[in-house]
């Protein structure tokens, strides 16, 4: 018997298309958001950012008082394209921009800061109603008192331009300055430290830190206080290993150093690395990383470092052209040992560079064509080593001047 399937005979399949979306609807009210799980998800991000902030607290309705009516607004926004994503930008980009701006003297604009109005603390007493969907069950009748403003308010742009002027930002003839002063005395205030004595240098150069010791009392604190002290060294680098200004003369070349601590980390015996990187007299990227693995010797930690500052170069620069700066003239890289300038240029591998081949490879492809070149600096000026070590105070400050971390030039914007 032959078959249609036997003779090649088949039926035509009916394609269907079908566009599936991710995209909840506009809720036309509160009852529905929180019935679409997207939606409601959102509506939890928003609200447990209002209480980590301790936007509010809840009292007893007081007598004779106007209580403001809290809402929800649903909205999308889309891109060009119409996706919905959350980009983030690398502090290296911005300082990049930054830099270009001040030598062309390009205006600058506002940036769009996620749940800005919390930032801002309210001097006026305010009450509102809880959130919609969010009644405290055991205090359904208590009211929210604001400490912090929210979106609309009256008082909102006020309160959150003053948290911003404490962030001041200064320009003039002779570049861009940023404090973060105001900032600095919060964390303070947070860990109870505003009495503390002054220290010259944010380390001890004698201590080694390990994981014997007693233990926080609050790690929640002290990873908040982590965090905050990480999101400080975007102006106050020389907290980078403690933790983990820009100039009008504008000339297109990188130039960077980076250093090394071989086997400094006494639990593990990894090394740290640390590197900074110019364009021109600006600062753009700096980094005090712990390394992955183990170093056999300091040759190892130093070129891993070497690697590290060589891939973040070829980003910058991929990164200048995309602005229409090209770079012209090979990238500096200075470190202070003589065995890592021969490796670079000699293609010729034996025993002691067989664990970082791929490092070395990497390098290579950058400094045969010239465009880039590692030569060597003597430690007294590797400005690099105040990221992977303890300095004494004379050095640390002279170290912490030549990156341009220095006092303000005139009133910053909270002193008048």
């Amino acid at each position: 018997m032959v078959t249609r399937a036997k003779a090649g005979i088949f039926k035509p399949l009916k394609r269907i298309n079908c566009h599936v979306t991710t995209t909840s609807p506009l809720p036309r009210s509160d009852v529905h958001a929180l019935r679409d799980r997207n939606w409601k998800e959102s509506m939890l991000d928003e609200y447990n950012a209002l209480i980590t902030n301790e936007t509010w607290v809840l009292v007893p309705r007081p007598a004779n008082v106007n209580v403001v009516r809290s809402m929800w607004l649903f909205k999308h926004k889309f891109n060009a394209d119409g996706s919905l994503n959350s980009l983030v930008v690398k502090p290296a980009t911005i300082r990049t921009v930054l830099s270009l701006v001040v030598s062309r003297n390009w205006p600058i604009h506002q940036l769009d800061v996620k749940n800005v109005f919390l930032h801002g603390h309210l001097s006026e007493t305010v009450y509102m109603h809880q959130p919609l969907g969010f009644v405290d069950p055991n205090k359904p009748d208590y009211v929210c008192h604001l400490r912090r403003s929210l979106y609309r308010l009256k008082q909102a742009s006020r309160a959150w331009f003053q948290c911003f002027a404490s962030y001041a930002t200064r320009r003039s003839a002779f570049g861009l300055f940023l404090s973060q002063s105001k900032f600095i005395e919060e964390i303070l205030e947070r860990a109870h430290m505003q009495n503390c004595n002054l220290c010259r240098t944010p380390v001890d150069t004698e201590s080694k830190l390990g994981s014997d010791g007693k233990p926080v009392n609050d790690p929640t604190l002290y990873r908040s206080l982590d965090g905050a002290l990480q999101y400080l060294t975007f102006t106050r680098l020389d907290l980078s290993y403690a933790v983990q200004q820009l100039h009008v003369s504008f000339t297109t070349q990188l130039t960077t150093y980076t250093d090394a601590d071989w086997s400094g980390y006494p639990i593990t015996r990894r090394s740290t690395s640390g590197y900074f990187v110019f364009l021109s007299d600006n600062l753009l990227s700096w980094s005090a990383k712990r390394q992955a693995t183990l170093s056999h010797s300091s040759v190892e930690a130093e070129y891993r470092g070497i690697a590290n500052v060589v891939a973040e170069t070829a980003w910058i620069g991929n990164l200048l052209c995309g602005l229409h700066t090209p770079l012209f003239t090979a990238n500096l890289v200075y470190c202070d040992n003589v065995s890592i300038v021969y490796m670079s240029a000699n293609p010729v591998q034996h025993q002691r560079t067989k664990h970082i081949e791929i490092d070395i490879h990497f390098v290579r492809d950058f400094v045969a064509p010239g465009q880039v070149r590692v030569l060597h600096v003597p430690s007294r000026f590797q400005y690099a080593g105040i990221f992977t070590k303890g300095l004494p105070t004379a050095l640390f400050l002279e170290f912490r001047t030549s990156l341009n971390v220095r006092r303000p030039p005139a009133h910053t914007a909270r002193e008048y």
